[in-house]
């Protein structure tokens, strides 16, 4: 009877982890948000637009609002897939759960984790007997579920990067009066000081923006790897202790016999 507690008590904790995965990511995509309407009322935004004549914090900008709407395609995607996972374990776990894979799966929600489902019958009837072996189908499943989670890695290198490029060009900005600067002429050394007042503003500013964009990149896709696993981990837990000893009792094959 304990044992049945803690497992409906750990079933619960895991299910608040995954729906939760969302709404952390509209927390955390609210408080910058937040963060960014400050820096615009206080006109800091308005201020790196108009110092960087680069553009290269413009495009660090946008290139983090594009990923930002990624990886809620993602979360979301992740999100309804945790929402598969637990509907399979609630169908599956029922006394009568067996019809549902005998049935080839067709009473199950439609996702990623019933497609792994799926095969695994398809893998049982094909074999007709000995044990199953899922090893290869849960590689399959973890690229799937990972799907194009590696944008997030490629974005916070690059947002690095042109950040690391607006300081060269500030750096170069900044250097390049000072080859035909004339201590004598006051105008021209006027001039020169605001190039260089110029430059220095470029490279601290796409600095700025560079490292913070990427920093908030990591963390969103920090989160979503997060989640991404949680779903990898309770699918393997699903198919080992309600589909595979299912279908292999449906082979004939006795629990605990070697491969």
């Amino acid at each position: 009877m304990d044992a049945k507690v803690d497992a409906a008590a750990a079933s619960a904790g895991t299910d608040a982890a995954e729906r939760s995965v969302l709404l952390l990511w509209m927390i955390f995509t609210g408080l910058s948000i937040f963060a960014a309407f400050l820096l615009w009322r206080y006109g800091l935004i308005r201020l790196m637009v108009n110092s960087d004549r680069t553009y290269i914090s413009s495009v660090i900008a946008v290139l983090y609002i594009v990923t930002c709407i990624h990886c809620f395609w993602r979360t979301r995607a992740i999100a309804r897939e945790g929402e598969v996972a637990r509907s399979c374990r609630t169908i599956l776990a029922a006394p009568d759960g067996v019809k549902a894979l005998a049935a080839d799966g067709r009473g199950l929600p439609g996702g990623l984790v019933t497609d792994h489902i799926k095969s695994l019958v398809q893998k049982a009837d094909a074999q007709a007997k000995g044990r199953i072996d899922q090893t290869l189908l849960l590689r399959t499943l973890a690229d799937r579920l990972r799907g194009s989670n590696g944008f997030g890695a490629f974005v916070s290198d690059t947002l690095m990067k042109l950040g690391l490029l607006g300081t060269i060009i500030g750096f170069i900005i900044m250097l390049a009066p000072i080859a035909s600067l004339d201590a004598a002429d006051k105008v021209a050394m006027k001039s020169s000081m605001g190039l260089m007042s110029d430059g220095m503003a470029v490279a601290m500013y796409t600095t700025l923006a560079g490292l913070i964009g990427s920093i908030l990149v990591r963390i969103q896709y920090y989160m979503l790897d997060s989640a991404t696993q949680r779903v990898f981990s309770d699918t393997v837990v699903l198919t080992e202790t309600h589909v595979t000893p299912a279908l292999e009792r449906r082979l004939g094959t006795p629990l605990g016999s070697p491969p």
